[in-house]
């Protein structure tokens, strides 16, 4: 049979779906499947059970890393695919999960027709992709990129004081340092789009070119309590009031830094949280990002100086607290090259594109050739119940996934 005319099994693939779909599951057929949590444990347990029907080798490395390797014809270094298995709180069914089973779905279709790739292939499920739990965000990746330590990694701790380590370890699923992947040939990873461009514009699939620069910060506004009746307006220094101010310049000067910008106030807590109570301390939260890390950068140094000059003049306190920050990322242009290829072979609409979203993909392209395929998210919803990508669109992104790791599988030179 030629390679060419190879394609996946969508039916056993959209059962795959089907049952990761039922583990963790909530209403609006919506995910809650947090990193750690028992839920990740079950959907765990079964993608083991998976891969070892599907003849792979499977180890587990110290941060919680799931591989599992389908053997090449030589020791060169493997091809990695994948992404991850844990959920937002109110997550979808779709976000990163389909990057794990379509993975899945490519080698099961090798073992079916009997191809040999002259490399390995690995499959890999990276633990706390979403930061839902524990942040920072891609702990998993950003363990094997060494963005991050093992002691900073273990130290997390969620909204209840259960730090990571205990946690990985409760569930079974702490692994060896040794198993950890260390040379990698490439990378790459399907995710949903999470964004509208690829369905306003009717394209199947997205070649994704890089990653936008992102920064979170932490806002803590600390003015005065006091009693909601006798305290008159002109003597506040209520926190809520003056984070609002904030929160609105902050809309506005993103939308004046050009359309490629954005930020979100995503979380935010008030003290003491009562009616009759003027607030005396308010934290939010704030996400920019934006493709131009120098952009981003000078957006960040005027939102200080600016916001810091309105809590002044309103007579409260600013702390302005970074969390997390990672450059722009620009993938690997002959992987780029070769979905976009295959794409027009295969006679599907490709577009490339940046993401404006973090995946594992922007820590492991500092150690691997990497790029991304995408797939159009129906009203662009993603981090919701509502997440949703047609299985057409899926059947596309497998059969891409599944030439393109054939063709890297049995690249001879590493990618320059």
């Amino acid at each position: 049979m030629e390679k060419s005319s190879i394609h996946v099994n969508f039916e056993r693939l959209k059962q795959t779906l089907d049952k990761s779909s039922q583990i963790g599951k909530i209403p609006d057929d919506g995910l809650r499947r947090l990193a750690l949590s028992n839920d990740d444990k079950q959907m765990r347990e079964v993608f083991v059970r998976w891969l070892e029907l599907g003849g792979l080798d499977i180890r587990i490395d110290d941060i919680g890393n799931m591989y599992g390797r389908r053997s090449g014809l030589t020791d060169l270094p493997p091809v990695l695919i994948g992404s991850h298995l844990d959920t937002q709180p109110n997550g979808g069914r779709f976000d990163g999960i389909l990057g794990v089973l379509t993975a899945l779905e490519v080698l099961r279709t090798l073992n079916d027709n009997d191809i040999k790739t002259m490399r390995p292939i690995e499959i890999v499920n990276f633990t706390n992709e979403e930061g839902a739990r524990f942040e920072p965000p891609l702990l998993g990746s950003g363990g094997i990129a060494e963005v991050f330590d093992r002691n900073f990694i273990y130290s997390r701790m969620d909204r209840n004081g259960n730090t990571f380590k205990e946690e990985l370890e409760k569930i079974g699923f702490k692994g060896d340092s040794e198993n950890r992947i260390k040379d990698i040939h490439s990378f790459l990873e399907l995710h949903i789009e999470q964004g509208p461009v690829l369905e306003n514009e009717q394209i199947s699939i997205g070649a994704v070119e890089g990653i936008k620069g992102m920064s979170w910060f932490e806002l803590r506004v600390i003015g005065e309590g006091g009693h909601a009746g006798p305290t008159p307006m002109a003597m506040r220094r209520d926190a809520l009031m003056v984070a609002a101010k904030l929160i609105l310049h902050i809309e506005e000067k993103g939308e004046l830094s050009g359309p490629e910008t954005s930020v979100t106030i995503g979380r935010m807590s008030v003290k003491p949280d009562v009616v009759n109570c003027i607030p005396e301390e308010v934290l939010f939260s704030l996400d920019i990002r934006h493709i131009d890390d120098n952009v981003r950068e000078r957006l960040i140094d005027e939102l200080k100086k600016e916001l810091k000059e309105i809590a002044q003049g309103h007579k409260v306190q600013l702390e302005f607290n970074k969390l997390w920050e990672v450059k722009t990322s620009t993938f690997h242009p002959e992987i780029v090259n070769l979905i976009c290829n295959g794409s027009k072979k295969l006679g599907y609409s490709v577009k490339r594109m940046f993401s404006g979203a973090g995946h594992d993909a922007k820590y492991i392209n500092r150690i691997a050739p990497t790029s991304m395929i995408f797939l159009p998210s129906v009203g662009g919803k993603s981090h919701v119940e509502a997440e949703l990508t047609l299985d057409s669109d899926i059947e596309k992104g497998a059969n891409i996934l599944l030439h393109s790791v054939l063709e890297l599988s049995n690249y001879k030179e590493s990618l320059s």
